[in-house]
């Protein structure tokens, strides 16, 4: 299988060379100044609007549709809606694969029948999975679109793995009798594996080792192999899965809670007791009962010293560190960025408070996020209100955050990551389903 291209990592030439003697000594970061004395750079210059009424870009960049709700697929079915979290990867013979989550629930379209799944109700598949979109990696032609994931509720989001998959993750822990009515089968709420060179449908595992809870995204330190979770609930807590066998996740392994050092909440709700820019030592708690049908594996966290995070959302790995949304946390709850740096054994983890955002016009309810090739992370914003205004944002390695896209249509973004080569940035609206590609002058940056 060929394995997962790198470039999108290449941000630790800009973060992790810089923060890597400080995450060793434990000293604060540089550029440590609070977001609202920070001037917020020109970036890409002012949002132009789009003629089509749908993404406003700045000069210079432009996007394509790639696929649409109800676009006809190669197994028979249409695209479905909800479309969410999903990542790119280089599957070879000149050829690029996105993988994308639906956050389907059960009375939801399915966009036609699904021949195999993991869970039913009252005796049909239920809608939520995956679906795959093969393009050509030079004009990104989509070659073919099919489902490869089907009987799942609620795919949130996930995270790519070193050996070319994509771990897509059940936000809904439900079962029988619970939310969504009567007749599901069997519970939810666990992590599945899509291999991204998969031709169809995959066989349907819950890697149910991982934990049982109300999963959003997943991301693998590739240097270890253990896999790193988020939470979306108001009190969720940061997992961490130490897998029996490295690449091989039905295996099992441990399930652990992030304990933060003087740190008993990071939210910042009450408080400002966690502040921007100053690194705290990790340790970690052992979890039982990881199945957790009562759905309280993070009440059971908390009660071991494990650190809540609000509304613990996008997650992506570098080389040497990663970076955690949290939607609704910090004082005014417009969201926070945590930067974790592992150990490896070597040395303390450690994490830190990145950003805290201090206006909705700096980052307004973050969800997924990603690291760009330059360094910068990028978040997509899902908030909701009568207008609904949802923006790409950027953030410098210095923490200052800036505009790169403004989403016209009512809904969220979503799955943002790059191509490979890191020309082509792919997004999601949510509903009605678009995926799209980005391209422009990354490298032009405007302080």
């Amino acid at each position: 299988m060929p394995t997962l291209h790198t470039d999108r990592r290449k941000f630790l030439a800009s973060t992790g060379a810089a923060f890597g003697a400080l995450a060793a000594s434990g000293c604060t970061m540089r550029g440590a100044t609070s977001m609202a004395s920070a001037s917020a750079p020109l970036a890409y210059g002012p949002l132009r609007p789009d003629p089509a009424g749908m993404l406003d870009l700045p000069e210079g960049f432009s996007y394509r549709v790639l696929s649409r709700l109800g676009d006809a697929m190669a197994d028979g079915g249409t695209v479905p809606d909800k479309a969410d979290g999903m990542g790119c990867f280089d599957i070879g013979k000149g050829e690029i694969a996105l993988v994308r989550n639906h956050e389907l629930i059960p009375s939801d379209d399915a966009g036609g029948p699904i021949a195999k799944g993991f869970g039913t109700r009252n005796g049909e598949i239920v809608p939520g999975g995956t679906t795959n979109i093969v393009l050509d990696a030079a004009t990104l032609e989509v070659k073919r679109e099919f489902r490869s994931l089907g009987g799942t509720i609620r795919n949130c989001s996930g995270g790519v793995t070193p050996w070319n998959t994509w771990l897509t993750c059940e936000e809904s822990p439900t079962g029988p009798g619970q939310r969504y009515g009567d007749g599901l089968a069997r519970n939810h709420g666990w992590v599945f594996e899509v291999p991204a060179d998969a031709t169809g449908l995959v066989e349907p595992v819950a890697l149910t080792a991982m934990g049982r809870f109300n999963h959003e995204a997943a991301c693998v330190d590739p240097a270890t192999g253990i896999v790193y979770q988020t939470e979306d609930r108001d009190d969720g807590v940061l997992y961490r899965f130490l897998p029996n066998q490295r690449g091989n996740l039905r295996a099992g392994g441990k399930l652990q809670a992030m304990v933060v050092e003087g740190i008993a909440d990071t939210r910042n709700w009450e408080s400002p007791a966690m502040p921007v820019r100053k690194l705290y030592e990790v340790s970690w708690v052992d979890l039982d009962n990881v199945e957790s049908p009562k759905d309280d594996l993070r009440t059971r966290a908390i009660a071991k010293g494990a650190a809540p995070i609000a509304r613990g959302e996008g997650i992506h790995m570098g080389t040497d560190d990663l970076f955690v949304c949290s939607t609704s946390g910090g004082q005014l709850k417009l969201g926070q960025i945590f930067r974790f740096v592992p150990g490896r054994g070597e040395r303390p983890d450690m994490v830190e408070l990145f950003f805290e955002s201090e206006s909705k016009d700096q980052f307004n309810y973050g969800d997924n996020l990603t690291v760009a090739p330059n360094g910068h992370l990028i978040v997509c914003e899902d908030q909701y209100t009568d207008v609904v205004d949802n923006h790409l944002r950027g953030i410098t390695p210095d923490g200052r955050p800036y505009d790169l896209g403004r989403l016209t249509m009512q809904t969220e973004l979503a799955g943002g990551c790059f191509s490979p080569d890191g020309k082509w940035f792919f997004v999601n609206a949510y509903a009605p389903t678009r995926t799209v590609a980005i391209t422009g002058p990354w490298d032009r940056f405007m302080t």
